[in-house]
């Protein structure tokens, strides 16, 4: 039998976020076992799993799940299970530890490095999205992978930022792994996927379970992770503070971005501050400094931008931009030029150093 046949059996009959998923594999380490001496009827169903999960054991095979283990094979999605070293081992631990986690992209990331949590509301201000993707940014610059949950919003401006400085980043999905949502985000996972990060899920492809709860037990996979969790910006009752309660459970330490007294954006993160949940995040070194590591100098620019080494869209783009940013839209308007030129001219400048891109498909000359 395939050891991963067993798993497979085992996590389906537990469920995600089981408070006992580590007390169990205490008792059974190998899941082969478990299911010999439940066959044979030399042992009852652990004691510790609820009636649902010994009665799917007893109803169950390793053998049922040949064709899912086949159809993983086949589409490119790893299983990774506590036996195996590509396992975060910052999850081993966890007393409810996922027992098997399906993935896309390159696993490698998921150990060995240093780890940021970034999240927030999924409808954020246009602060809350500079806040996140400037911190992610840097922090990504430093090496540090970012963790987060691909969703709408800050999830989302995290991930970016950590793409844009070509460092791996780490998306935990509360859907089945072969599904994207926001479905609007597919570009991005490839982004992910293609640049070394990797993105995870304890959902199998075609997963015909009930959602219902998926979303917030994905929320402590992204707590456990973390060294540090970062919360950029959040309302007061908000899927991001249980992700806080997550990361509180595990020992993780909190960074909170302030924002004003009037936004109701902010009055989550504010609480974190006021009730001393959270430290102040006001910039990366604040992040670093929790990691009890130093910033490193980035290496110089190697050459001065000149507009005379682009094109003649890009000099004409160049030439309104200045300090205050500015969308694409409003490009068109002063260059004369139409949407599809003046994207490409922005990204002819961004390649030479003369622009650079801000939340929202703003642009700024450098």
């Amino acid at each position: 039998m395939d050891k991963t046949l067993a798993w497979l059996w085992l996590a389906d009959a537990v469920g995600s976020a089981c408070q006992y998923a580590r007390e169990l594999l205490d008792l059974w380490p190998e899941p082969e076992a478990l299911y010999e001496a439940l066959r044979s009827g030399s042992e009852a169903p652990p004691f510790c799993l609820s009636e649902a999960a010994a009665r799917q054991l007893l109803d169950t095979t390793p053998f049922d799940y040949e064709e899912r283990l086949d159809h993983c094979l086949l589409t490119g999605v790893d299983i990774l299970t506590p036996d195996d070293p590509a396992y975060p081992a910052r999850m081993r631990d966890l007393p409810d530890l996922p027992l098997v986690l399906y993935t896309t992209g390159d696993r490698a990331c998921l150990n060995d490095r240093r780890y940021v949590g970034m999240v927030g509301t999924r409808r954020p201000g246009a602060y809350g999205r500079q806040a996140a993707f400037e911190i992610s940014l840097e922090l990504a610059k430093q090496g540090v992978v970012v963790v987060s949950g691909l969703a709408d919003g800050l999830d989302s401006e995290g991930h970016r930022a950590a793409v844009q400085a070509g460092t791996p980043t780490i998306a935990f999905l509360g859907t089945a792994i072969d599904v994207t949502y926001p479905a609007a985000n597919a570009a991005l996972r490839r982004q992910i996927e293609e640049g070394g990060g990797v993105v995870c899920s304890e959902y199998p492809p075609h997963y015909p379970g009930k959602t219902k709860g998926t979303f917030l037990a994905r929320n402590r996979l992204i707590a456990a992770q973390a060294e540090v969790l970062c919360v950029a910006e959040a309302r007061l009752r908000s899927g991001t503070l249980n992700t806080v309660g997550h990361a509180e459970r595990y020992g993780r330490p909190v960074l909170a971005v302030p924002g004003s007294i009037y936004s109701a954006l902010s009055q989550g993160t504010n609480e974190l501050l006021r009730t001393h949940r959270a430290e102040m995040l006001c910039r990366a070194s604040d992040v670093l400094e929790r990691l009890g590591t130093d910033a490193q100098p980035q290496a110089e620019e190697t050459a001065e931008f000149s507009p005379q080494d682009v094109s003649e869209d890009a000099r004409a783009v160049y030439e309104k931009l200045g300090p205050t940013a500015q969308g694409v839209d409003a490009l068109c308007a002063a260059t004369g030029l139409p949407a599809g030129r003046v994207l490409a001219a922005c990204t002819e400048l961004e390649l030479f150093g003369g622009a650079q891109v801000l939340p929202g498909r703003r642009y700024i000359a450098l």
